[in-house]
């Protein structure tokens, strides 16, 4: 990214922030609550301590994994919603071949494993909705939403007959050298889930800027009938980066069932698909962008646990979605000014 495109998106996401720092000081007081004191607590909390911190981290890790997903596909003009499916897909296939590995296997083996089966469920999932699109013209968005409800109900049936032990809805845990540890980050459940993701995005990141994939999904985010002339198979393309999305969605699964849980549970990590399109938005896009937003609705997410004696905890879900309208206000503002 040039220099001058990095300015762009640093006023962006500078003017993004004053106005919804803006609009959610008017709600509230529309609560009937301080804006001072909400703030205050709301940074007390999440940026006060190293717990604070550390479960900001915490909560940002899947959001990383699941807004990059969403920003993948973006990248070549589709709109992956089934990240939601393609991570209860990945957390399932995770936590049943962790929990069936030898005891012996080594923790680099297990935990590798298990990786590969998460990213392979939800890659799959991605290229049945890629190869949708691209050979049969259904549009990704109502067939992602139908697997979203589609992988739920089999989830949960294949659980019931056969996954989910005692009389649970929860499968065996994973055997220990699957286990991710924690960081020990002031007694917060942070674990190597968090550098994991870190170490993907920044991969993600070199593919989409540095490789003839990346290219390719570029050039066809940006218009399909130009990468076509120029000789690339917009189908293989779009099929491709949905597969991608889809393994990066699933790959999530070792923040909740090897770093968290160590076991798939039902209703696990509910709502982190649908939030990674607000990550990928506010983050417009870019990998780097999206560890930004995944940190700031990290943060939002912690601290609403911090202010709900000030403002309903709701109120902060009305915050996230202020972001991203800001956000979405903001990008046209600046660039107008930009070339005023």
């Amino acid at each position: 990214m040039s220099a001058g495109r990095i300015r762009e998106e640093a006023q962006i996401a500078a003017v993004a922030l004053l106005v919804a720092v803006a609009a959610g000081s008017v709600l509230i007081v529309a609560a009937g609550a301080s804006p001072v004191r909400v703030w205050g607590a709301l940074l007390g909390g999440t940026l006060g301590d190293g717990y604070g911190i550390s479960q900001v981290l915490f909560r940002a890790t899947p959001l990383a994994l699941t807004g990059l997903a969403v920003a993948v596909a973006l990248r070549v003009g589709l709109f992956n919603i089934g990240v939601e499916g393609q991570l209860v897909a990945g957390m399932c296939a995770c936590a049943v071949v962790g929990a069936r590995l030898p005891g012996g296997t080594p923790a680099g083996v297990a935990v590798l494993a298990c990786g590969l089966a998460a990213m392979a469920a939800g890659g799959a999932l991605g290229a049945v909705t890629g190869a949708l699109r691209a050979y049969r013209g259904a549009h990704e968005v109502i067939t992602s939403i139908m697997l979203n409800a589609i992988v739920a109900g089999v989830v949960l049936w294949l659980g019931d007959r056969a996954l989910f032990v005692g009389g649970t809805t929860r499968t065996a845990d994973v055997i220990a050298a699957a286990q991710l540890p924690g960081l020990g980050a002031a007694g917060s459940s942070l674990s190597w889930a968090a550098p994991l993701a870190l170490g993907v995005t920044a991969a993600a990141a070199w593919l989409l800027a540095r490789t003839r994939p990346g290219f390719e999904w570029r050039a066809v985010g940006a218009s399909p009938g130009a990468a076509a002339t120029a000789g690339i198979d917009v189908r293989r393309a779009m099929v491709a980066a949905m597969t991608a999305s889809g393994a990066l969605a699933g790959l999530a699964a070792t923040h909740y069932v090897l770093g968290y849980k160590h076991a798939y549970e039902d209703g696990l990590g509910r709502g982190a698909g649908f939030m990674g399109i607000a990550v990928a938005l506010v983050g417009r896009g870019h990998p780097g962008g999206v560890i930004a937003g995944a940190l700031l609705l990290g943060m939002l997410a912690q601290g609403g646990l911090e202010v709900s004696d000030h403002v309903p905890r709701t109120l902060v879900l009305v915050l996230q979605g202020v972001i991203v309208l800001a956000v979405a206000a903001a990008a046209p503002l600046v660039q107008r000014r930009r070339g005023s």
